[in-house]
């Protein structure tokens, strides 16, 4: 801890997901987007896997990485549109102890200012399961930009006031000082 009552920043482990059938590691441009972007803010990345949009495929891994201890924030992207094959939500919001409504809602409002009323399309989603964050953003670069740099980004740092997720999702590491995840 740094200046008295100042919080200083708790670096997380965060897992990545591409959702696609199409990208390969060297195509995946969102993916590698989310994980540059983790690495610049701080944080580690401790997985990172690219799996076709199957529900049981995004399931396994997912379900993998919430009982991972190593894991403590999912980064999804893909596979929230309305395509055919689009079913990130349907796959991954079982898994979801709580949803987080407040991420879309505001994925979306943040959204419009670069693609006006095509926001609608988008079912980005957000919730916690087994004290993780899992937040799962459309398959574009842009949107994955978006989401981190106007939402997660803030939300992962342990400085951000008035409260944000890193007490939630570092519970188990006995961190003094973190603000909790929630309020009241």
């Amino acid at each position: 801890m740094g200046q008295a009552g100042a919080v200083d920043f708790v670096p997380l482990n965060i897992a990545v997901l591409t959702v696609s059938d199409t990208r390969t590691e060297e195509t995946d441009t969102s993916g590698q987007c989310l994980v540059e972007s983790l690495k610049a803010a701080g944080h580690v990345l401790a997985d990172k896997k690219i799996v076709i949009d199957d529900v049981y495929q995004m399931r396994s891994v997912v379900s993998q990485w919430i009982v991972d201890v190593t894991v403590e924030i999912v980064l999804v992207t893909g596979g929230t549109g309305f395509s055919g094959r689009d079913s990130t939500p349907e796959a991954l919001s079982p898994l979801f102890d709580k949803e987080v409504t407040g991420f879309g809602e505001l994925f979306r409002s943040v959204s419009h200012t670069d693609i006006g009323t095509s926001t609608i399309q988008s079912r980005a989603i957000a919730g916690i399961a087994n004290n993780k964050v899992v937040f799962c953003m459309p398959g574009s670069t842009n949107a994955c930009r978006t989401g981190w740099e106007q939402i997660i980004k803030e939300q992962l740092d342990s400085r951000h006031k008035p409260c944000n997720f890193v007490g939630l999702v570092t519970a188990h590491r006995e961190i003094d000082g973190v603000e909790c995840a929630t309020r009241g």
